[in-house]
């Protein structure tokens, strides 16, 4: 597959990975700001929004540290 055929599988992997980790964190204040970004994630990635989806997903993993 060429790059631009991976990106859609790449992203949707990035959101798997980020999501499994938001439900393993523990309940708090962090997890309530990291389900924000996710939120955003999802409807950027909706919007097939690449950059915004990847800058939400890492703004997820952020708040979960």
């Amino acid at each position: 597959m060429t790059p631009e055929a991976d990106k859609p599988t790449a992203i949707a992997d990035k959101m798997k990975t980020v999501k499994t980790a938001w439900d393993k964190a523990p309940s708090g204040p962090k997890k309530h700001e990291a389900l924000k970004h996710y939120q955003a994630a999802e409807r950027a990635h909706t919007a097939k929004n690449d950059a915004d989806t990847h800058k939400a997903l890492d703004a997820v993993t952020n708040a979960l540290a």
